[in-house]
């Protein structure tokens, strides 16, 4: 479903220096999976979304979407972004912000009212269509953000750590409601986190990246049960043991020591 291969970015510096953010980064999902990508910080994880998304034109490589390249935002894609106050607009209900996107598609009408009403019921703000984003809680808005990424109906959704600016027990709410829409969409999600633990609890897979200039490190499934909940799949001790794995490949991205992952 999605492809990234050979990707490299390079921005222009001061005084003609350039800066190579990425280098070779190549990795793939399949229809159906979720993904979560970590790394040192300043690694170039955002950098990836962007080229991904089409937001950014890498300097080389390619990426695909169902087999067809990526050149500017595809219609089957969709991002969800971790400042949820600056992606929603505050002068439209929740309701006309989840229906925006479909109405730059020109879904028809009932279609749309449709839409809008079953995702804000998915994520359980059927209650507050009518009201606006900044009358909701920090975790309140970023449901209208996922609401409305949802309803477009992407093949490919992409999350720049959506749940950094939540406080912790909202953080864990958005990741079981997070894994529960995944189950019953399919969609195929890739989820960027600085949290190791998040990554192992939310994803089939781990995809770990080297610092800058930023290449894939290491790619490791994560086997633990599908049905997962806060206290018994954390509690697990291979939770803890792909936590470790995950943790020592990251320290070693810090250091410079970080072997590249040949799959």
């Amino acid at each position: 479903m999605l492809d990234v291969r050979g990707l490299r970015k390079v921005y222009g510096g001061e005084g003609g220096r350039s800066v190579e953010a990425l280098r070779d980064l190549t990795f793939t999902l399949q229809e159906g999976e979720l993904a979560c990508l970590v790394g040192p910080s300043g690694c170039g994880k955002t950098t990836l979304l962007k080229c991904v998304s089409g937001l950014l034109a890498p300097t080389a490589g390619e990426v695909r979407l169902a087999g067809e390249p990526v050149h500017e935002p595809p219609e089957g894609m969709a991002m969800v972004f971790q400042e949820y106050g600056r992606s929603l607009f505050p002068w439209m209900t929740n309701a006309q912000n989840v229906e925006l996107p479909l109405k730059e598609r020109n879904v028809p009408k009932e279609e749309r009212r449709l839409l809008v009403a079953e995702t804000l019921a998915s994520v359980g703000l059927e209650d507050v269509s009518s009201a606006y984003p900044w009358q909701l809680s920090g975790g309140m808005q970023q449901r209208v953000a996922i609401a409305r990424a949802v309803a477009y109906q992407p093949k490919v959704l992409l999350m720049d750590e959506p749940f950094a600016a939540v406080d912790a027990q909202t953080r864990a709410d958005l990741e079981d409601l997070l894994r529960g829409l995944w189950q019953r969409l399919g969609v195929t999600i890739l989820f960027v986190t600085h949290d190791i633990d998040e990554a192992v609890y939310l994803g089939g897979r781990v995809i770990v990246l080297t610092n800058a200039p930023t290449v894939v490190q290491d790619d490791v499934a994560v086997d633990l049960p599908d049905e997962r909940d806060q206290v018994s799949t954390r509690a697990l001790p291979l939770f803890t043991e792909l936590r470790s794995r995950i943790y020592e490949e990251i320290q070693r991205a810090k250091s410079g020591d970080g072997r590249v992952y040949s799959p």
